[in-house]
């Protein structure tokens, strides 16, 4: 991993700020765990409304949460101003539990743009991890002017 740019100002406070002004993310019930350092952690609490047909977590809801974990990851090396440059998902096996869990950290950040790949994960209620789904994507820093 390349270094990771310092920016002071963007902490885990803002960044939960930042995830907070998302409708679709307070919708979701998203929360960011960890914030710094190349990483992000992302999770949410399952919930009937979040499932399939067959219980388990849509995989729209695990595609969600592995590209706001990437962005919000990116973030920690571009910099506040970023979006999500495209990204692939593979799905491991189905997703049950207490907490959906995305881990995301940058693999490789330059100036514009950043490699962040992340593992999602279903939390049982006795703290049990099991990987749902992988996911790489790239993060790109977006001009505010």
């Amino acid at each position: 991993m390349t270094a990771i740019a310092e920016f002071a100002e963007f902490d885990l406070t803002m960044a939960r700020k930042a995830l907070e002004s998302q409708p679709f993310s307070r919708l979701i019930g998203a929360r960011l765990s960890a914030f710094g350092d190349g990483v992000a952690t992302l999770e949410i609490d399952i919930r009937e409304d979040l499932q399939q047909q067959n219980g388990f977590v849509h995989g729209g809801v695990l595609a969600y949460a592995a590209d706001n974990a990437l962005t919000f990851a990116g973030g920690t090396a571009l910099g506040p101003a970023v979006l999500t440059g495209g990204l692939t998902i593979q799905y491991v096996r189905p997703a049950t539990g207490r907490t959906l869990r995305a881990h995301a950290q940058v693999v490789q950040a330059g100036r514009r743009q950043a490699v962040v790949r992340c593992d999602v994960l279903a939390v049982a209620d006795d703290g049990t991890e099991s990987l749902c789904a992988v996911a790489q994507g790239t993060v790109l820093a977006v001009r505010t002017s």
